[in-house]
């Protein structure tokens, strides 16, 4: 289902361009992920002084944080090209060896969703990763064998929204695992502005402000709903981005002031009202609300199980006392103030 709160999904092919003029290319650039990007600083200024290439990185977390963003500041700020791809892309060893065979020395190869790479793509990875070799099999029965090459060290990124579906040793082979966090109002406020100036849209600092706390502490999504307000801004006023403007905008794409959209708030009403605020198994309320298990758990939940809306539980997804207040319905006895 597309929307606009959905931080995976992609541009129309005429945002693309946009899309990637707004992204932060150095360190310096970034806004956000403070502590991130400080560790970042450090491994990235001791490989440059080694002369070696940094050491293998995975990046968890929701969509939309910024993960990818990241893979290529990486590889500017050390100077080296990078080759991206996808864990569902890379269905053979001999898929991945095309690709690390042509890397040079100190590149970096970043796999995004690499939580989805087959066991036998993972195989192959694991001597490229700790020597630098690669073993490719070829033929098949008898006539089968194995040859081995020799890689230029390099640099695996990996991005991963689901850590918890990597394997322990695959797990352990990266030197740095680093989790994204939601941003701040105040943080997504200077992505807004910045990203404004870029747009050459003029865009008052409450306007942003106002914009930042409706985006779900998720860059991609605030980016998105500024190029909507941008058109609205254009089409309908003077192309200049106030806060009434940002209000009016967002009513129109059905977003509120919480930054929950129809989607989340029928999720919500759902979990609340047809099954008495949990606990429900996930299956269940995937089912209720007509979407897939793996979207509930990738796309809508981590922002309302953040803020509290949502709570998981072993016994199933109950309703925070935050879910009750937001659609206007008394709680019941015995649940005022709790997130159960």
């Amino acid at each position: 289902m597309d929307r606009d709160l959905s931080p995976d999904m992609q541009p129309d092919a005429e945002e693309i361009g946009d899309e990637l003029s707004l992204r932060p290319s150095t360190l310096d650039e970034y806004v956000g992920q403070k502590a991130l990007l400080s560790n970042l600083r450090v491994f990235i200024e001791a490989a440059r002084q080694r002369n070696e290439a940094l050491d293998h990185v995975l990046f968890a977390g929701p969509p939309g944080l910024g993960k990818t963003t990241l893979a290529h500041v990486i590889a500017r700020e050390m100077g080296v090209q990078i080759k991206a791809t996808s864990g569902p892309v890379l269905e053979r060893g001999g898929d991945l060896a095309a690709i690390v065979s042509n890397l040079d020395e100190g590149d970096v190869l970043f796999i995004d969703e690499i939580h989805r790479l087959n066991r036998t793509v993972q195989e192959v990875l694991y001597p490229a990763m700790e020597d630098y070799e690669i073993d490719i099999v070829l033929g098949a029965g008898p006539a089968a064998r194995a040859l081995k090459f020799t890689l230029p060290p390099f640099t695996l990124v990996g991005a991963t929204t689901r850590e918890g579906l990597l394997s322990s040793p695959f797990r352990a082979r990266f030197g740095y695992v680093a989790v994204l966090d939601f941003y701040t109002a105040d943080e997504l406020a200077a992505i807004v502005r910045r990203s404004a100036g870029l747009l050459e849209v003029p865009i008052v600092d409450e306007a942003a402000l106002e914009l930042a706390k409706r985006s779900r502490g998720t860059p991609r999504i605030a980016n998105r709903l500024l190029r909507r307000v941008r058109d609205f801004a254009q089409v309908e006023g003077d192309g200049s981005i106030d806060t009434e403007v940002v209000a009016s905008s967002l009513k129109r794409l059905d977003v509120d002031r919480a930054g929950l959209d129809k989607m989340d708030r029928r999720l919500l009403t759902t979990l609340v009202e047809r099954f008495a605020g949990g606990p429900v198994g996930i299956e269940a309320l995937a089912a209720a609300v007509g979407e897939e298990r793996d979207t509930l758990e990738d796309v809508y939940e981590p922002y309302l199980v953040q803020q509290g809306y949502i709570v998981r539980s072993r016994q199933g997804r109950l309703a925070g006392s935050l879910a009750y207040q937001h659609l206007g319905i008394r709680t019941p006895p015995g649940k005022t103030g709790q997130l159960f």
